[in-house]
């Protein structure tokens, strides 16, 4: 039985179509929004995977060209591995919805979005993240929804939520926020340098108009939706084998192996305490209990520290509550390279190293968003197993990597200068060294401090700092950590990460391990956050370097720009690219020509890069009489030579323009290949350029006296 649902969202129709397709799902529906069409299922597997520890969950966000009615390039000519933007939307729609399944649950959850059709006014995220939650919660499976997703823009110092491509695109604020009935499950966030105040407005603003979401969802649920699996296998440690590895390891034990600022230390003597548990049960003859040893211990460790942390303010390394990790900011510590920069953060430690190139380096993106087709600034993350001590080979940048290095590159864009004022294309590539927490926030430091070695001329440095969260019984029972390193984001139950300048945010990431957040524990981290980020930036990086260098490194490339009229655009790039990959080879620069007649030079050699220069303002300039040229003989004639002035300009010096004297054939004064400075003298009604050579030599003595008598 097919079953349709409507509401409106943001002034723009939100429909549901239920029982059409993908029957055989465990929830499955049809969402429109405007005309942006997603499909959107769940299944779930019938029995629990064995041996592992976590909730297998999988969120697939998937673009299909046709949607917006194009062929994917490339030889194949079908999609491939998803991009990275829909990788950072499936990430988008797992982090809300996660904490909101059971903990206990083990049974495999794939989660799979289709984008259909786009309306590039309604945003195919958005309509994901509700479809996505929608048919969790009208499925059998067990979980505590519905989720409402909205994005907001700030426009002309306006709220807009889920503005248009066109608000979009001149919008001061990107920012998605999900939410639960009551509590706020996640927030991702763009700005261009918002103050704590405005961006709390906009997350309540969209908390609010989540709300419609949530009640629209649980409409349908109650009409249509199947009944929750209570008859689950559930995974818990028996409490009589928790209370006896409890009583064998002893709190203050635990707690002395727990509480040290040094992670190596730590996992040393965790490992010890486990090894005597074990070898205790063995000697009891009770090694079916080794089965639930890991479980056991995981939490027994967790709830010692999550209790010294809310009931004694006391964290593992000693710090107070606010106190951030010993900090240092390095630059220029590798030769050759454009820039690089390093920060460090107790056991965290990123370096970062920038590189600068052509505008025609910018990176291409094949997507379904019109408004992001290319990417200026790149920001790369990677995060080697040697920083966590691990003995692997490294592999491919994972969700993760991506996830975080997005991050950082979104909260470096408002800072950076227009491509007008610097015409580079520019990489930044953070190598995680050490990892003990926050190594997103290391990078976005490491990223400025990288950026301005280079001499990027950055608006504002940016700092990036963590805040995190341990809550008990009630909604008021909380303590806020700031900078948390790995065991207390491990055990937490958020991670609050905010990047940004002295005058305002520009990137946000919350990920959550509870179910949602009060309006007061937001505004606490903003406070906390704000106060870190001045620190640093005053404390720390400005100390290393406090300003983007006047000069670029030698080793970085030149580049020049001028402006041509745009008319002649075709001359300099000459039939089938013949004039423009000539001047390339002759000077070994690189050549970008924009439509509206910008061209971008760049070059090492600094005599090469103004010989391109001259060529390509002497192609886009019209020969006229009277004008000198050095140019290359290109071909011989019994009646005179062709010289070029210019690539694909070509003028003709008559026998009788070579010399003063008379010239019997034209061999004897000039051979093809030869260099020779020569002078318009004519143009004619056909266009053809007559040169002479002979007009910008000097006289013999005897021609002179002959006309001088």
């Amino acid at each position: 039985m097919i079953k349709n649902y409507s509401t409106t969202l943001a002034g723009r129709p939100l429909k549901v179509e239920i029982g059409k397709m993908a029957g055989l799902a465990n929830g499955s529906a049809l969402v429109s929004y405007g005309e942006t069409v997603i499909l959107a299922t769940v299944v779930a597997s019938e029995e629990p995977k064995e041996g592992i520890d976590f909730f297998p969950l999988s969120v697939n966000y998937e673009e299909k060209f046709y949607a917006v009615g194009r062929i994917p390039g490339g030889y194949i000519k079908r999609e491939g591995r998803p991009s990275e933007r829909a990788i950072l939307t499936s990430r988008v729609i797992d982090r809300p919805m996660r904490p909101l399944f059971p903990k206990d649950y083990r049974n495999d959850v794939v989660i799979t979005t289709t984008v259909m059709a786009v309306d590039q006014d309604c945003s195919s995220e958005v309509t994901a993240m509700i479809a996505a939650s929608l048919v969790v919660d009208i499925s059998d499976i067990p979980f505590a929804g519905p989720v409402g997703s909205v994005q907001v823009g700030y426009v002309d110092g306006e709220l807009i939520i889920n503005p248009t491509s066109a608000q979009r695109e001149v919008s001061e604020l990107a920012l998605t926020v999900s939410s639960s009935s009551s509590k706020v499950m996640m927030i991702e966030a763009g700005a261009n340098e918002i103050d704590d105040d405005l961006m709390f407005e906009a997350i309540m603003k969209a908390h609010a108009v989540n709300q419609e979401i949530v009640n629209f969802i649980n409409e349908i649920k109650a009409d249509c939706g199947k009944a929750k699996k209570e008859d689950y296998v559930r995974f818990t440690v028996p409490e009589e084998i928790v209370a006896e590895i409890t009583a064998i390891i002893g709190d203050e034990r635990m707690e002395q192996a727990v509480f040290t600022d040094d992670k190596q230390v730590r996992e040393q003597q965790l490992k010890t305490l486990k090894e005597e548990v074990t070898q205790k049960l063995t000697e009891e003859g009770k090694e079916e209990h080794l089965a639930y040893l890991g479980e056991a211990f995981y939490n027994f460790e967790k709830k010692t520290v999550r209790r010294m942390i809310l009931r004694q303010h006391k964290r593992p390394d000693g710090r107070a509550l606010d106190e951030i990790r010993p900090l240092s900011a390095e630059v220029d510590l590798l030769p050759r390279v454009h820039g690089s920069g390093m920060f460090t953060r107790g056991q965290t430690q990123v370096l970062t190293v920038t590189t600068l190139g052509p505008l025609a380096d910018t990176q291409t993106l094949d997507g379904l968003d019109e408004l992001e087709v290319s990417k200026r600034y790149m920001h790369h993350y990677n995060f080697p197993p040697y920083s966590v001590g691990e003995a692997r080979a490294p592999r491919a940048p994972g969700r993760r990597e991506i996830g975080h290095g997005a991050l950082a590159e979104r909260a470096l864009i408002p800072v950076l200068p227009s491509e007008n004022e610097f015409p580079y294309a520019i990489r930044t590539v953070s190598e995680v060294l050490s990892s003990n927490g926050s190594t997103s926030q290391a990078s976005i430091c490491g990223s400025s401090l990288s950026l301005m070695a280079a001499g990027v001329p950055i608006k504002s440095a940016v700092a990036g700092i963590s805040v995190g969260l341990v809550t008990g019984e009630t909604d008021d029972d909380f303590v806020m950590l700031t900078d948390i390193q790995g065991l207390e984001d491990f055990f937490g139950d958020m991670d609050f990460k905010v990047g940004g300048t002295h005058k305002g945010i520009t990137a946000i990431q919350m990920d959550m391990k509870i179910q949602g957040l009060t309006p007061e524990i937001i505004k606490q981290a903003f406070e906390q956050t704000r106060k870190a980020r001045t620190y640093i930036l005053d404390d720390i990086m400005a100390k290393a370097i406090d300003m983007p260098r006047e000069e670029l490194s030698p080793y970085a490339p030149r580049i020049t720009q001028i402006t041509i009229n745009p008319e002649k655009i075709s001359e300099v790039i000459g039939p089938k690219g013949k004039t423009i990959n000539k001047i390339i080879d002759e000077t070994g620069v690189k050549i970008d020509i924009e439509d509206d007649g910008r061209v971008f030079i760049c070059g090492i050699d600094a005599e090469k890069t103004k010989r391109a220069i001259e060529i390509i303002e002497g192609i886009a300039k019209d020969i006229e009489a009277g004008q000198v040229y050095t140019g290359k003989v290109v071909r011989l004639m019994n009646f005179g030579a062709f010289v070029e002035l210019l690539p694909g300009k070509e003028g003709l010096v008559h026998i009788s323009q070579l010399a003063h004297e008379r010239v019997e054939k034209v061999e004897d004064v000039v051979n093809v290949g030869d260099t020779i400075e020569v002078k318009v003298i004519e143009i004619d009604k056909q266009g053809r350029v007559n040169l002479s050579r002979k007009v910008l030599l000097e006289k013999p003595k005897k021609e002179e006296a002959k006309t001088e008598q």
